[in-house]
């Protein structure tokens, strides 16, 4: 199914589309995303680190994120999820990943992952999921990420993976 898709790196055009997909997945509307990110967010990113991107018949249907651990280091979850599992120095952030409803279990978060993987070939990642996202945590899984335990933020209980 995923030979339907065109799936490479985000270019500026696309920030509408991720945008719009970015809407319906934020906990205010019942989705999963942790926080709404904001377009200048998105340019300065894809600046810095691969952005990939899923596009169906010219409109984005997924994007998957990638930034430095410096980028985030402001973030209080990230902070807390690092000082529970230290990371390398050549590690980068992975997430946040987004497909849209009508696309899932087609296998396109594992193909976006794979082209990430060839965008930063042998660097380790890591990301976290909120501990009660088991589809999201399933995928992961499939995708070879490893667990490396759980933490919480807020009040939210979360597990963190890397690969």
């Amino acid at each position: 199914m995923t030979a339907d898709y065109d799936i490479g790196l985000a270019v500026l055009d696309d920030l509408p589309g991720i945008l719009t997909l970015q809407e319906p997945n934020l906990p205010d509307s019942g989705g999963s995303l942790s926080v709404r990110l904001s377009a200048d967010w998105f340019a300065r990113t894809m600046a810095e680190m691969p952005l990939i991107v899923a596009r169906r018949g010219g409109k984005v249907v997924g994007y998957m994120v990638t930034t430095t651990l410096a980028a985030k280091a402001h973030v209080a979850i990230v902070q807390t999820m690092l000082r529970r599992f230290p990371a390398s120095p050549d590690c980068y952030s992975y997430g946040p990943v987004c497909v849209a409803d009508s696309e899932r279990g087609n296998g396109l978060a594992g193909a976006m992952f794979e082209r990430l993987r060839t965008e930063l070939p042998g660097r380790p990642a890591m990301t976290f999921i909120v501990a009660d996202n088991l589809p999201s945590l399933r995928a992961h899984e499939k995708m070879g990420m490893r667990q490396l335990g759980a933490f919480a933020n807020d009040g939210i209980s979360y597990i963190a993976l890397s690969y």
